[in-house]
């Protein structure tokens, strides 16, 4: 009974919070929610709570993508599909997946709930994916596979999952991609100095729009950033907890706890609303409805500049992972 109440709750509170945007939604048609990357940045203290999840980020494809979004890495089957559904009805617009992550279908399953339920139109989600190495000798039908195992007639977001072997033919198949409509908007993961981005970029015909990297307080790379601003591209950060098995050393850091304090917020919200402030887009990760809902309710407030410059000093340029 206890856990059926905590159920109960989760996707209550969930349910609470898409009535508010869709309420706030209908009072504000007019308003442009669309910013460059610049001036999302600049005008981030301005934001009000309504509409909180339709903010986007114009990329250098001429596309607006959310700034903040479900990462589903680790999710599987019925797990997953539930938390993309979820995500969609508490007002989430972009979704991660990945061929790699092995949830594509489970992705596309929850997609399509949503849709057929009247929740959203496939027009209004931003959905990425990504080509992963074991693809690299096949790009273009790897980007087929992505396409018929997520159940869409466009990605809006293909990357290259990491270096590797021909991942400049790779991106050649992207930007065929993009020419032929099954891509809207392509980039790169895993490439973290300017030196490596410009590998890539060298020989593209198509400018990159979003580098997707590991970034979290210890691990900011705002060299990169600072860098990819010349070309308007974007850093999106994944694992901005962390990630699995580091969460508390990221969650419990004492200047975090203590500007979380201060705001009346969670450690979490203050770490994704950092970012945000930052110009980062970010995909936090979750199964768990609450923490869906509490993920995204981070619009209601922003950090001080002392606050973002207190973050700005957790950095230790310090990776959880090696790829």
């Amino acid at each position: 009974m206890a856990e059926y109440i905590k159920k109960y709750f989760s996707v209550l509170l969930c349910m609470l919070m898409l009535w508010g945007c869709l309420g706030c939604a209908a009072a504000t048609k007019a308003e442009d929610t669309t910013k460059s990357a610049d001036a999302f940045t600049r005008d981030m203290g301005n934001m009000p709570t309504k509409n909180a999840l339709k903010y986007t980020i114009k990329l250098n494809s001429g596309y607006s993508m959310p700034v903040l979004g479900l990462g589903t890495w680790t999710l599987r089957d019925e797990t997953c599909e539930a938390a993309v559904y979820t995500a969609i009805k508490c007002g989430y617009r972009l979704i991660d997946t990945a061929r790699y992550y092995g949830n594509e279908e489970a992705v596309g399953r929850g997609i399509k709930k949503a849709i057929n339920e009247g929740i959203i139109k496939r027009e209004d989600l931003f959905v990425t994916s990504k080509i992963m190495p074991g693809d690299y000798t096949r790009p273009d039908k790897a980007i087929d596979d992505s396409l018929a195992a997520l159940g869409l007639s466009y990605i809006d977001l293909m990357l290259i999952h990491q270096p590797g072997s021909n991942d400049e033919g790779v991106y050649k198949a992207l930007e065929r991609g993009v020419h032929s409509g099954k891509l809207h908007s392509i980039g790169i993961s895993n490439y973290y100095t300017p030196e490596a981005f410009e590998r890539i970029n060298k020989i593209a015909e198509i400018v990159p729009a979003v580098v997707q990297n590991e970034n979290h307080p210890y691990y900011q790379n705002t060299v990169l950033q600072d860098y990819l601003r010349r070309y308007g591209t974007v850093v999106e950060s994944w694992y901005p907890f962390g990630g699995r098995g580091n969460t508390d050393k990221v969650l419990k850091n004492d200047t975090i706890a203590a500007i979380a304090d201060h705001h009346g917020k969670t450690p979490a919200q203050i770490v994704l609303r950092w970012q945000i402030q930052a110009g980062y887009i970010v995909i936090p990760g979750s199964s768990n409805p609450a923490h869906i809902a509490e993920n995204a309710n981070v619009f209601d407030f922003e950090l001080t500049a002392d606050e973002m410059q207190s973050m700005k000093k957790l950095d230790k340029q310090a990776r959880f992972e090696n790829w």
